[in-house]
């Protein structure tokens, strides 16, 4: 028998055991409760609930879809709209994600009864596709079977395979069936098209030019019939320009959209392909500025892929506006001077070549472009002589400059030791083995001997003064009748110097598309001589107009642009908004000179203007403001690919100059390449349009700021009364 103490520790320890199995039963019991309860919960989410809420969800389906606002407009430097946008009626169609070219087809139908369209733009493809489409049946009758099953049997893609199929039904749709297809048809046709061209969810245009009032109205009443789903009337914009400069640009048409060749490019910034683009000049350079900010707006679509609700998500801005630094006034006014002396010229002797001439004008301290020239003669569909813009071939084109650029072969002799200031040369014909006779023009007889300071050789324009700087870079010496070698790297010298002022390299105006000219060989040796008065390299007007800028700039080059500022839009669509941002000054690099030599030069070129023997002073001597330049000639010989005067010499003529000399507000350069195939008679239509265009510069000048002036209100004065008077 047990003692009682350890009984009862016994009882006590099976009471426990007891209370423990209890309490166990009990928390299981309650766990299998509450996962009971959550298995019929989630079981009547998944199985009563479960369609709605995925109906829910797909209601949520949120697809972004961009909308185009107005294009940027450009001004000219007095506020002059260049480039604007006009509003016009215009007509839309959105598919839905479900929707079925069936039903696309039944809304063209429609809609074809309420306004026309035109189907020039229909292809021959769209017309197959079409008749196939109206006649699915009979169409695909028309492959064999034996077609079909060798097709079938090719080791390629389904999708390889069936686009084959519907290649060769398409060739054996005949002319007479698609004959068939009758006006009406086509019409409708033209309108399909255009609503197949896009994405589901983004508005296609189906027509925004010559919509008519009416046609506008007939649609406008029936937005709400179910047989018209997807068509909207909206306002569109068409791009106007009140110029014929072509640097502005063009853009692309909703028809068109987005070119082929950029259409990654624009789709990954956000673009939709039927967006007008920029596609050249000021319009492309451009284009991020322009454009704008789309508005967005939130399409909300239910499970069947119909929206059921439009979220405006961001309302959108205009594209910003350009300011150009070219006055359209002063433009106007040289392309008039231009064109005048083209005609002129082309009407006169031996002028059989002459077709283009360029004024480029530009302020030397701020690289602003005031007028870019180009014109060419042409003809049209009548053979009428006519005069296009060719403003481009600017910064395009390239031609020898010829003395023009002794300026900086004289800069180059400084800079490298080969010339001092005030250094007199013998100006004499050289005769190198092999070659014909070299001579300044003034001096043509064999052993005539002229002594010449820099200054002279500037302002009589002396071929040989610049021959002996070019020796002297290459370490070459002259010797009767014998041959010249110079070392390759003459070349590179002569060039990286001239590069200094912008010849041979780009200049940097923000237009796409700029030319460098054309940079001959190292040999022979006597080519370095004719680098040194412009009948080697070629250049473009532009860099002619950069590089007289930097000896008026005192030796700075600067950037030069067309466009000064970028101003936001406004709300009117009229008025200038606020500046955002102001294109600054560019300096691009100082030339190696010192301030001595680059004024002496610049004495040189006063003298051209005024001096006793310079080569423009029947032009400008009597000017009545200071002035100071450089004329070019060059003897090139014509290529035109397919021209019957291949081959054929002429002359080219150039000249570069600015105004006032102490304190330089314009800089000028003047091209006009193939003036004449007569040496003997070359005319100075160069040094004529320069004087005519510095004298209308400064004319206008005068005129604003005599209005100006007289705009100007006196101060504010009360009469007073004094008492006894």
């Amino acid at each position: 028998m047990k003692p009682p103490q350890k009984r009862r520790i016994s009882l006590a320890r099976v009471k426990l055991q007891s209370n423990t199995v209890f309490r166990m039963n009990i928390l299981f019991f309650t766990i299998f409760l509450l996962f009971s309860v959550l298995i019929l919960r989630l079981g009547f989410l998944q199985i009563v609930k479960g369609e709605d809420y995925a109906r829910a969800i797909a209601r949520t389906e949120e697809v972004p879809v961009n909308t185009s606002v107005p294009r940027g407009r450009i001004f000219d430097s007095e506020g002059r709209i260049q480039v604007n946008n006009t509003p016009v009626n215009a007509i839309t169609y959105t598919a839905m994600q479900t929707t079925k070219r069936e039903e696309m087809l039944t809304v063209a139908k429609e809609l074809a009864k309420l306004i026309e369209k035109d189907d020039d733009k229909v292809t021959l493809r769209d017309k197959q596709d079409f008749y196939i489409q109206m006649n699915t049946e009979s169409a695909n009758k028309k492959v064999t079977d034996e077609e079909k099953a060798a097709i079938a049997a090719e080791d390629i893609p389904e999708k390889e395979k069936q686009r084959k199929l519907d290649a060769l039904v398409r060739e054996k749709i005949t002319d007479e069936e698609l004959a068939t297809l009758s006006a009406e048809d086509l019409e409708v046709l033209a309108i399909y098209r255009e609503m197949t061209s896009g994405y589901a969810l983004a508005p296609q245009m189906i027509k925004n030019e010559d919509v008519s009032d009416e046609e506008f109205a007939r649609v406008s009443e029936r937005l709400t019939d179910p047989k018209l789903k997807g068509v909207n009337t909206v306002t569109d914009w068409k791009r106007v320009k009140s110029s014929d400069l072509t640097i502005l640009g063009s853009t692309t048409t909703p028809e068109t959209g987005i070119p082929a060749n950029k259409l990654e490019y624009y789709l990954a910034r956000d673009y939709s392909r039927n967006d007008r683009v920029g596609t050249s000049f000021l319009e492309q350079q451009y284009e991020d500025v322009l454009q704008g900010q789309k508005s967005v707006v939130k399409n909300v679509t239910d499970g069947r892929g119909s929206v059921i609700e439009t979220i405006p998500v961001d309302e959108g801005k205009a594209g910003k506006d350009l300011v150009l630094s070219i006055d359209s006034e002063l433009q106007s006014e040289l392309e008039k001077i231009v064109e005048d002396k083209l005609l002129q010229l082309k009407a006169g002797p031996s002028s059989k070549l002459v077709k283009d001439a360029y004024l480029v004008m530009m302020n030397p301290q701020t690289g602003e472009v005031l007028s870019m020239v180009g014109k060419r003669l042409g003809k049209d569909e009548n053979g009428k002589q006519i005069i296009n813009d060719y403003a481009f071939g600017s910064f395009t084109a390239s031609h020898e400059m010829g003395s023009t650029v002794k300026g900086a072969t004289l800069l180059t002799g400084y800079s490298q030791d080969a010339v001092e200031l005030n250094e007199v040369q013998i100006d004499e014909p050289l005769k190198f083995a092999g070659t014909a006779q070299k001579n300044s023009v003034f001096n043509t007889r064999l052993f005539n001997r002229i002594p010449m300071t820099d200054l002279m050789a500037i302002e009589r324009s002396s071929n040989v003064y610049m021959f002996k700087i070019a020796m002297k870079i290459a370490g070459a010496e002259y010797q009767y009748n014998r041959g010249l070698y110079v070392p390759p790297e003459s070349f590179a010298t002569m060039r990286n110097s001239f590069a200094q002022f912008g010849l041979g390299v780009k200049t940097g105006i923000d237009l796409p598309n700029e030319a460098t000219g054309y940079m001959g060989g190292t040999s022979p040796g006597a080519k370095l001589l004719d680098l040194a008065i412009g009948q080697f390299d070629t250049y473009t007007p532009l860099q002619l107009a950069q590089y007289i800028s930097t000896i008026a700039n005192d030796g700075y080059r600067m950037e030069p642009h067309v466009v000064k500022e970028i101003r936001e839009a406004t709300r009117d669509g009229e008025s200038l908004g606020p500046i955002e941002t102001i294109i600054e000054p560019k300096i691009l690099n100082r030339i190696n000179n010192s301030q001595e030599e680059i004024e002496q030069v610049q004495k040189g070129m006063r003298n051209v203007y005024v001096g006793s023997s310079g080569s423009a002073r029947a032009q400008f001597s009597d000017a009545p403001y200071t002035a100071a330049g450089k004329t070019g000639t060059a003897e090139v010989y014509f290529y035109e690919k397919d021209h019957e005067m291949n081959g054929q010499y002429a002359i080219n003529i150039a000249h570069v100059g600015y105004a006032p000399f102490d304190n330089p507000e314009i800089a000028y350069a003047v091209v006009i390449p193939y003036v004449t195939t007569d040496p003997k008679n070359v005319p100075k239509a160069n040094n004529e349009i320069a004087r005519a265009a510095a004298d209308k510069y400064f004319k206008l000048k005068n005129k604003e700021a005599q209005a100006a002036s007289n705009s100007i209100k006196p101060p504010y004065s009360a009469s007073v009364e004094v008492e006894g008077e």
